[in-house]
């Protein structure tokens, strides 16, 4: 019989949190945290019991959490089982009845089963009085998740699968095959090939209808009834990718771990592993799901473990491929991509890769797994795979491999997603074409679309400067996202959209989405997109002046991310550090952490955050006389520029060709800077540009063009939220002689003087969280939020919470108003 569990917590909101469950492993990771407390269904009891029972590979995250509810807290569920047991028999009995009929698959059907049965209602009044359940109009309503556990787990087999034949002879209404498929499976007395087809077809029709969880659960029950072990092996790893992309990491990982599948350990890998070996399992799975491609009953991420004959394997990463995946792959397969292809690459061609601030977007398993319920019968299984293949290799940094998923595509005649092409183009210095390839897939981001379409159509966007569409994919993609019921994808799309927010100077909300994507990350137990969004953090704390959190936040990406090879989320939280520096005019510190971002392999570094940060480390290097290098780097930034023409990009060039000219010649090149910029999108650069120019101005003695200049980029700066870079403005408005102006303030809302995160944790405390609470939300450490605090009370003139809770009571009127 298979274990009947309650139902997971809501996933669109973290859970309360006390203090108490936290003392006895102050050390795991929060990823770990938001997991136990979810795995517990909220409760901080159990968290408390399970949390020293957890192995260190657990505690880290490299293991996956128990899933089993004997498993998690053994101890209270025998206090729960007890009280049960109290109760008079017939009681008993109808508390069975509710329980499964109420988890896994809640099928509304006890009252009919009631009827049917002839039972008598009045006996649940022993259990009301007990305070363990009371009935309803629609039923019985537990006390808690618990208890329900406890009232399914004490009755005997045999009642069991009587309650559960009761519950399927009622199900006969249009639409409730499933549920009446998954109570005839689990009133069955042992394997049985009929019911398996049975379950996996209504595993089928669930999916298709957008309840993963439902499809899981049949996929997995169906498994257990198979008596062919083939077959098995291929519905128990239907059964992880519906988990995986219903948001139970846990559950799919170990599912996964019986499953042996390539495609479905890579994917898996791409988001909570090593994304190197998770490239290399993807490309098999491409080979494997190629031929078979027309098979309507292929699940992309559950097909056979051996490749088929022509499937092309990158020899150099055998070594961190499974030895049983590896055996089963033909030996002229796996000797199709040799490593010397890779190192014969010409170097000019290999430091020519222009990159958008996502180009080299950590992989992308939230969209890529969150393959639409039609992939399962879709006839390119191939082309999602081959997508998370190229996610793979952007996230790790490690950009040469692409030329390997190009080459299977093209063997294998696997339509390639545009972003792998349009990414080969760049790195082989064929810019007219990358752009091509980049504006199509950029072109395919209509309303309601597949996720990983959407997704990857934001990464074209973001590659091609192009910031508004990006940010509409990203919605669109996380909307349908929602729709299709894979909340696994959300937090992906959401990393998308934390580039377009820092760029137009929405650093407020931003930060308030990436902050809670980085719960959502957590909870579905995408560690490596949780890190991305820890770098993401740091940049937007680097942008709004929190110093102390923008090093920690940089401090823990790189920390993970260095650990396991993602090149994407170090590069990124090394330019926050730089950035930081940059705009609190620390410039030897910025040039030398840029530099060090340049020298970066794969693995450490990012070539497409090199290439973002370019505008940035000119400046950085003009301001400490370097400019040889600058020249350099320049140089590649405006051909590509010059070659798809993103007004923003073509500003920045300008920009950094002023910079670098003499004088009064560089007056006609910020003019053209700041022309260009009222046609993008990049808000926050141009006041940068406004900045630099007036700086320039002052020193040509143009007194009334560089007032006029400072005070606009002030104003913007002040609007930003961005006080280190304002500093600037009125430093060199000081040394004009002019007087700087205010802090800007709007007289009906005190908190506009609050940064992005002092507003978050203020409006936190005063919803009663403590400081511990409000660090564990936001991945901080307390000693942080009690910095954010003083100055948040220092800022507004008060000294006390409740002072605090007036405040933003009083500022939030007129906006509900």
């Amino acid at each position: 019989m298979t274990p009947v569990n309650p139902p997971p917590l809501d996933r669109t909101s973290p859970p309360q949190r006390t203090d108490a469950w936290r003392q006895p492993a102050a050390g795991i990771s929060e990823g770990v945290r938001v997991r136990v407390l979810r795995a517990v269904y909220g409760d901080q009891r159990a968290a408390a019991e399970l949390l020293p029972r957890l192995t260190e590979r657990q505690l880290t995250g490299t293991d996956p959490l128990p899933t089993a509810p004997a498993e998690l807290a053994p101890a209270l569920l025998r206090e729960h089982r007890a009280e049960i047991r109290a109760l008079p028999d017939d009681t008993r009995l109808l508390l069975l009845l509710a329980a499964a009929d109420q988890y896994p698959v809640s099928t509304d059907a006890f009252l009919r089963a009631v009827v049917a049965a002839r039972l008598d209602t009045r006996c649940l009044d022993a259990a009301e009085a007990a305070g363990i359940a009371h009935a309803g109009a629609g039923g019985v309503a537990f006390r808690d998740a618990w208890t329900r556990i406890a009232a399914y787990e004490t009755g005997t087999p045999a009642d069991r699968r009587d309650v559960h034949r009761l519950l399927a002879r009622v199900l006969r209404g249009e639409g409730e095959t499933p549920s009446r498929s998954w109570h005839r499976g689990a009133g069955a007395l042992g394997p049985s090939g009929r019911l398996a087809a049975e379950l996996s077809a209504a595993a089928g029709r669930a999916a298709d209808t957008g309840r993963l969880s439902v499809a899981r659960t049949l996929a997995e029950r169906a498994a257990a009834l198979c008596p062919d072990p083939a077959e098995q092996h291929r519905l128990t790893a239907r059964a992880a990718a519906y988990a995986w992309r219903s948001g139970d990491g846990d559950r799919a990982r170990r599912l996964a771990s019986t499953a042996a599948d390539d495609a479905l350990s890579g994917v898996l890998a791409l988001r909570a592993g090593n994304a190197t070996e998770a490239f290399d399992a993807l490309l098999i799975g491409v080979g494997v799901a190629a031929p078979t491609a027309s098979d309507r009953g292929a699940s992309p991420l559950a097909a056979p473990p051996s490749v088929a004959p022509g499937a092309v394997t990158p020899s150099t990463s055998r070594a961190a491929t499974p030895a049983a995946s590896r055996a089963a792959t033909p030996a002229a397969s796996r000797t199709a991509t040799p490593a010397a292809s890779r190192a014969a690459t010409p170097a000019a061609s290999r430091t020519a890769i222009p990159a958008g601030p996502r180009a080299a977007t950590p992989a992308i398993p939230g969209a890529l797994t969150s393959v639409t319920p039609s992939t399962i019968t879709s006839p390119t299984p191939a082309t999602h795979l081959l997508a998370r293949a190229t996610e793979a290799a952007i996230y790790t940094g490690d950009l040469r491999r692409l030329r390997e998923a190009a080459r299977v595509a093209g063997r294998l005649g696997v339509v390639a997603p545009g972003t792998l092409g349009g990414l080969v183009a760049a790195f082989d210095g064929r810019y007219a074409d990358a752009r091509d390839l980049l504006k199509s897939a950029a072109g395919r981001c209509g309303p309601g679309g597949d996720p990983t379409v959407l997704i990857h159509a934001a990464i074209a966007a973001l590659l091609l400067g192009d910031h508004t569409r990006a940010a509409t994919a990203t919605v669109r993609a996380a909307a349908s996202a929602r729709a299709r019921g894979t909340p696994v994808t959300v937090p992906q799309a959401m990393e998308f959209r934390a580039y377009a927010d820092f760029w137009t100077g929405r650093p407020r909300a931003g930060e308030a989405a990436a902050t809670d994507a980085l719960w959502q990350a957590h909870a579905t137990g995408q560690d490596n997109g949780a890190c991305h969004l820890q770098a993401a953090l740091a940049m937007f704390a680097a942008l709004t002046g929190d110093a102390d959190v923008c090093r920690e936040r940089a401090a823990t990406a790189r920390s993970y991310a260095l650990a396991r090879g993602l090149g994407l989320p170090a590069a990124l939280a090394q330019w926050a550090l730089a950035f930081l520096d940059l705009s609190s005019g620390r410039f030897a510190a910025a040039a030398a952490r840029l530099r060090a971002l340049a020298g970066f392999g794969p693995g450490h570094g990012h070539r497409a955050i090199r290439h973002l940060a370019t505008p940035h480390y000119v400046e950085a290097a003009v301001r400490t006389g370097d400019t040889r290098v600058a020249r350099v780097a320049h140089a590649d930034y405006e051909r590509w520029a010059g070659t798809v023409r993103s007004p923003d990009d073509l500003a920045l060039s300008a920009r950094c060709r002023a910079l670098l000219a003499p004088g009064e010649e560089a007056v006609d090149h910020y003019r053209t800077a700041l022309d260009l910029h009222s046609r993008g999108t990049r808000d926050f650069e141009r006041a940068r540009t406004e900045l630099l120019f007036g700086s320039t101005l002052r020193r040509l003695r143009r007194r009334t063009e560089a007032r006029d200049r400072l005070y606009s980029a002030l104003e913007a700066f002040d609007s930003f939220g961005a006080p280190h870079c304002a500093t600037q403005a009125r430093t060199e408005l000081r040394a004009l002689g002019t007087p700087a102006a205010p802090f800007r303030t709007a007289p009906d809302s005190p908190t506009a003087t609050l940064t992005a995160q002092q507003l978050l944790v203020a409006r936190m405390a005063a919803d009663g969280a403590t400081n511990r609470e409000i660090a564990a939300r936001l991945a901080l450490s307390p000693r942080t939020i009690d910095h954010h605090l003083r100055g948040v009370f220092t800022r507004l003139g008060i000294r006390s919470r409740i002072e605090l809770v007036r405040l933003l009571a009083e500022s939030d009127e007129p906006e509900s108003g």
